[in-house]
């Protein structure tokens, strides 16, 4: 019987760059209150936010990401064209097909395998999953992966439950291999029950068909989403740690999803870490930015000192779905 060849791969792969890029606008809380009927101080109280970033109309999901992607090839030592898959993670890419991942090998100057994710909030570190395991099983020798959004696009700034939150960004990490374990296994999953938690208001169709055509805008059940983050997230981390081997006190950093400062405290304590270990807290100054939180606030991390060469690093994220995804790294 004739066997199928397989490409080898190296037995471990590791994030070797980590770029962003952060739109130009800075808005603060004082520019927001007004079209929702709030204030500076309830808005900090209930997220931490005090200010976020708007992106123009000349930054684009696929310009952002560009840009993004070109500082984590060079912080990576990598060309563009050693890269053999592209993955993108985005909820604000409004075109249906093609992906924005196409478009974004293309101005990177790779024809690099490219597609799109959509996990919403979790969607980096299932691309960060999805990157490990290529480079690892041989069909990527280094892969790019992305999280952007511009969800000012699809945000209702008079809807009190979010606009104060959401915003725009881009961050991107290049994967990969390693003579050493880099990237730790992820643990990933679903929860269903709560599909509708967090949405846009209706289908694209019924919103664009409608005697008044319009934006679906994105809707969020905000009181069950911390109230199950809050409780559930905890457990996933603490399962990405003990699949990692590794102990809390052994981690640097953690860097969660920048959902909501309340909801990353609860976490902190639910696991029970250290002071020592360094706790990201992007959302202030960048607001929610949904895929490129985490990336966002990694390569804040790295750029402020926080996070350190060879650091242990607990990345966690959770979105619409309810889709969630946590896995232990190394800083670059």
């Amino acid at each position: 019987m004739t066997t199928i060849t397989t490409a080898p791969g190296p037995a471990h792969a590791a994030i070797l760059g980590v770029g962003a890029y952060r739109p130009a606008r800075l808005v603060p809380n004082s520019e927001i209150v007004d079209a929702i009927d709030s204030t500076d101080e309830w808005i900090q109280q209930r997220s931490g936010i005090k200010t976020r970033r708007i992106a123009d109309d000349s930054e684009t999901v696929i310009s952002m990401s560009v840009d993004a992607s070109r500082v984590a090839l060079e912080r990576a030592g990598i060309a563009a064209d050693q890269i053999d898959c592209v993955i993108v993670a985005t909820v604000s890419h409004l075109l249906q097909m093609p992906s924005a991942a196409t478009a974004i090998a293309h101005e990177l100057g790779t024809k690099a395998a490219a597609f799109d994710v959509s996990a919403a909030c979790a969607g980096f570190c299932h691309g960060v999953a999805l990157g490990s395991d290529m480079v690892r099983a041989g069909s990527a020798g280094y892969a790019l992966v992305i999280g952007v959004e511009k969800l000012s696009d699809i945000t209702d700034p008079t809807d009190r439950g979010t606009a104060f939150i959401f915003a725009d960004g881009a961050g991107a990490v290049v994967i990969g291999p390693s003579d050493t374990p880099g990237i730790g296994p992820v643990v990933w999953g679903s929860d269903g029950e709560h599909y509708d938690h967090i949405r846009t208001r209706e289908p694209w169709v019924d919103a664009l068909g409608s005697d008044e055509p319009g934006i679906p805008f994105i809707t969020m059940k905000g009181s069950e989403v911390f109230r199950w983050a809050s409780y559930s997230m905890a457990k996933i981390a603490q399962e990405a740690l003990d699949r990692a081997g590794v102990t809390v006190d052994q981690l640097d950093c953690f860097i969660p999803h920048q959902a909501n400062n309340r909801i990353t405290d609860a976490m902190a304590r639910s696991l029970g870490l250290p002071p020592t270990v360094r706790i990201a807290r992007d959302i202030v100054d960048a607001g929610n930015t949904s895929a490129a939180s985490v990336p966002l606030a990694f390569e804040r991390m790295i750029a402020d000192g926080d996070a350190r060469p060879g650091d242990l690093a607990l990345l966690v994220a959770f979105g619409a779905g309810l889709s969630y995804a946590a896995q232990v790294v190394t800083v670059p």
